[in-house]
């Protein structure tokens, strides 16, 4: 410690004027000169007053390096024999060290590791090591012979009707909004059904009466998928046979639940997930006035099929979104047609309704003021001026949909006045009506486009071109 207390002196010379943060006041230095015996780090001696500053200075070496040695252990700084500091990978005197260095710290031994390397916190064994399989001991009391080729595993316990119902109607429900007929059957086959295997096309189909068209014809597919990878012929065969039976309590909810019942059977049979003799056996032993209707109409679908070539596949339609733009655009063109010639607004809402795409009625909107630019006279202007007024007023076309329809009008007049000559003048009128029968709002009207045109001006211009526009 003298040792390291000089080569730090030499290192870090303390001048006299520096000690004063050891003691505040002069009156200690006095009382401290005055007395013969003092204290120096607990031994009372007696010096003159040069051995007492000498040994002072020392007593504040030893403080200074007490502070930095315990300030800096995780570092591991330390002082050479001339005074430069050295540091140390693991310090000698951190925890870090002790926990890495596994020699017994007893004083004992050859200083070898504890229990040859495998001892000590997270250690599994010595390097190397294999352990075997643990040999049962017959003379254990509590040693069982039939434990001993036991095979474990997970047992599901068969859903009953209630826990069937609430279990399998989310999986249905959500099957309607993403459309993955593999993802119901792996969630199914997670299940063990039991004897209710054969209530799983009952329960979608069902749910399928209360639904959109789209969602009838997913149940369609869903049923097809399922058939032959969770269900068989005998289970779909068994839903359809209750479906039958339990069409009077159907009726209660869904009126038109003969026919959407029968359109499902002669699906099934299309999809040859139903015998073809199914409705061939129900023949004079039908007494439910609802029964007979649906079989009645699955057996007419059927021989339209084999006569006429109707695609029973496309029974329900398809959805929305999943029909190709060109096939919206032209049942668009047809629902405008027909609605011109019967004026029936209701019966046009509810065709646009079914059809299910709610994000193209921008479409709808821009094929309407387009037929009244083509049109000749002023009734199919007030026709369609009146039906996107009560469309607009039902919320079944959105504001922003129909300012889209109306922006696209205004981009392709250039195209449109070709075929057109008057679709400027055309387009002014409509618009002006429209903003008059607050269907548009007056940034819209601003909007609309005009086309410049040449006039000459007589005698005062001297027959100059102006341009101007109206």
């Amino acid at each position: 410690m003298a040792t390291d207390c000089e080569a730090w002196l030499n290192a870090n010379p303390v001048e006299a004027g520096d000690l004063s943060d050891s003691f505040p006041s002069g009156d200690e230095d006095n009382t401290f000169t005055r007395n013969v015996n003092n204290e120096i780090n607990g031994n009372w001696i007696s010096a003159p007053t040069s051995s007492i500053h000498e040994a002072r200075l020392k007593a504040k070496v030893k403080r200074r390096l007490r502070k930095n040695s315990s300030r800096d252990s995780g570092r591991g700084d330390s002082l050479s024999d001339n005074g430069e500091s050295v540091r140390s990978a693991v310090p000698p005197t951190s925890p870090k060290g002790k926990l890495l260095n596994r020699k017994s710290r007893m004083g004992k031994g050859r200083g070898l590791p504890k229990k040859g390397g495998a001892g000590g916190k997270g250690v599994w064994g010595s390097p190397g090591e294999v352990y075997d399989e643990d040999e049962v001991d017959v003379k254990d009391p509590n040693y069982d012979a039939e434990q001993e080729n036991c095979v474990y595993e997970t047992v599901v316990l068969p859903l009953d009707e209630e826990t069937f119902e609430k279990t399998l109607t989310p999986i249905v429900q959500e099957y309607f909004e993403h459309g993955d007929a593999n993802e119901v059957a792996e969630l199914l086959a997670e299940l063990n059904l039991g004897s209710m295997r054969g209530d799983v096309p009952m329960l979608a189909v069902s749910l399928a009466l209360e639904a959109k068209a789209s969602h009838r014809e997913l149940t369609s597919r869903l049923l097809s998928e399922l058939c032959g990878r969770v269900l068989t012929a005998g289970d779909v065969e068994a839903s359809f046979h209750k479906l039958l039976k339990e069409l009077p309590d159907l009726v209660l909810d869904t009126p038109g639940a003969p026919q959407m019942l029968g359109q499902f059977i002669a699906r099934a049979v299309a999809d040859e997930i139903l015998p073809k003799s199914f409705i061939d056996g129900y023949k004079g032993r039908v007494d439910c006035e609802y029964s007979r209707a649906s079989l009645d109409r699955a057996a007419v679908l059927l021989r339209m099929s084999r006569w006429t070539g109707l695609r029973i596949d496309s029974l329900w339609g398809s959805g929305g979104g999943q029909r190709p733009v060109h096939q919206l655009i032209k049942e668009v063109n047809l629902l405008l047609k027909e609605y011109l010639l019967s004026g029936d607004t209701v019966e046009a809402e509810r065709c646009l309704r079914e059809l299910e795409v709610p994000h193209f009625h921008h479409e709808f909107v821009y094929e309407a003021v387009v037929m009244v630019l083509e049109s000749k006279g002023d009734r199919t202007l007030q026709m369609i001026l009146q039906l996107l007024k009560c469309l607009c007023a039902s919320t079944v076309i959105t504001v922003d949909q129909l300012r889209r329809g109306f922006e696209r009008v205004y981009l392709d007049m250039a195209d449109l006045s070709i075929d057109v000559p008057r679709a400027y003048s055309l387009l002014e009128q409509f618009v002006e009506q429209s903003f008059n029968a607050r269907v548009i709002d007056k940034k819209l009207r601003d909007l609309c486009p005009c086309r410049g045109r040449k006039r000459f001006i007589s005698e005062g211009d001297g027959g100059r071109l102006k341009f101007s526009s109206y």
